[in-house]
């Protein structure tokens, strides 16, 4: 199994290059880095009462662009490869997006993965972008990159969305093929989305048995249309949040803000889980918008989270249990896990000690 670690996504950039580096020598297979404009968490529950990282960071939205963190680190490695998950194509034309990753394919001799997702309205309805179609968008958007970075000349293409008229790309992919363009799919379109058209799977964690169907739904969609199935590589985000005992894992999991993270999680979980969840009715990847949440629904928000959630959404527990639950999903197919390390939301005292711990979880796991 490959194993990657999120990049450094905030000031200073020099370490995040050093860190990228570390992770290189320490046998770590990719760094990744997330794409947001805004983050998940509201400004009104950034505060030292619920976090006590609002003493050291003014607010919860500071992120790097993630093709510049990978163009920088992809030049100051040798191995690693650098990955984005994900970024979508609302806010980034697939035209140029296609651009970019043959940019990245370049400065880093074929090390760049490029994730793609449906969006999230977070990231696009603020900023006075449509959000309307995300999925086919998507599936359009993904046929004129790959319509670019492969054609020999101008090409036309009339869509939905998108139209070309001659339009070229002169530069071509690194080596034989263009990057890899892998897919965040959780839903059944996405998945067989993921089968006819990517090069690798990138969904947040979902139970083992349901990683196991979901896997093989893409598998069955790929033979559909004569491709090789193994040869999309099975990946999970997954966050990790671990302690040196069972009594601090659980205390990480009701902190405020690991429990907040939740709150895009789709209204059928929660239900399966027991719980209301805090969009009962609807679903916070449609509705929840950080900056528009007041100080009274940030709290009811986490109230509506209870630990048991964060215990299905992240890892849990000590370095050998969480080594424990990432085999039952190898035993499924997973073959890339990408290690979303979030302890520090929880506790910011353990970070360095957390730290340490995902280096003995990848020697456990065999890297």
């Amino acid at each position: 199994m490959e194993l990657g670690v999120p990049g450094q996504i905030m000031p200073p950039a020099a370490a995040a290059v050093k860190f990228a580096q570390r992770s290189e020598d320490e046998g770590f297979d990719a760094v990744w880095w997330p794409d947001h404009l805004m983050g998940w968490h509201p400004d009104t529950m950034w505060t030292p009462d619920l976090t006590p990282l609002a003493e050291h960071q003014a607010n919860p939205h500071v992120y790097f662009d993630p093709a510049v963190m990978m163009g920088v680190v992809g030049a100051a490695t040798e191995r690693i490869k650098v990955g984005v998950c994900v970024t979508d194509l609302i806010r980034r034309h697939p035209a140029m997006a296609a651009q970019t990753a043959l940019t990245l394919d370049h400065v880093t001799q074929g090390r760049a993965i490029i994730g793609l997702g449906s969006g999230e309205q977070l990231n696009a309805t603020p900023y006075g972008m449509p959000f309307d179609r995300p999925v086919a968008r998507l599936e359009e958007g993904i046929d004129v990159m790959r319509l670019l970075m492969t054609a020999d000349g101008p090409v036309d293409h009339e869509g939905r969305f998108h139209r070309l008229d001659k339009a070229v790309l002169g530069l071509q992919p690194y080596g034989a093929t263009p990057p890899e363009i892998w897919t965040a799919a959780h839903g059944p379109r996405m998945l067989r989305l993921t089968g006819r058209k990517a090069d690798g799977w990138l969904p947040t964690k979902l139970g083992p048995a349901e990683y196991g169907q979901a896997l093989t739904t893409i598998r069955t969609e790929a033979e559909k249309e004569s491709r090789d199935p193994d040869a999309i590589t099975p990946g999970m985000l997954g966050y990790v949040l671990m302690g040196p005992d069972a009594e601090t894992v659980q205390r990480l999991t009701e902190a405020p803000l690991v429990r907040a993270l939740c709150v895009l999680l789709p209204a059928q979980v929660f239900r399966d889980l027991g719980v209301d969840g805090p969009y009962p009715d609807g679903s916070g990847f449609h509705d929840f918008i950080p900056t528009a949440i007041d100080r009274a629904e940030s709290l009811r928000i986490i109230d509506a989270i209870p630990p048991a959630v964060v215990r299905h959404y992240a890892f849990c527990g000590t370095p050998d249990e969480v080594a424990e639950q990432v085999e039952e999903y190898a035993a499924q197919g997973l073959r890339h896990l990408v290690m979303w390390n979030i302890t520090a939301f929880g506790d910011p005292s353990l970070a360095r000690w957390s730290f340490g711990a995902m280096s003995e979880l990848r020697t456990r796991l065999g890297r």
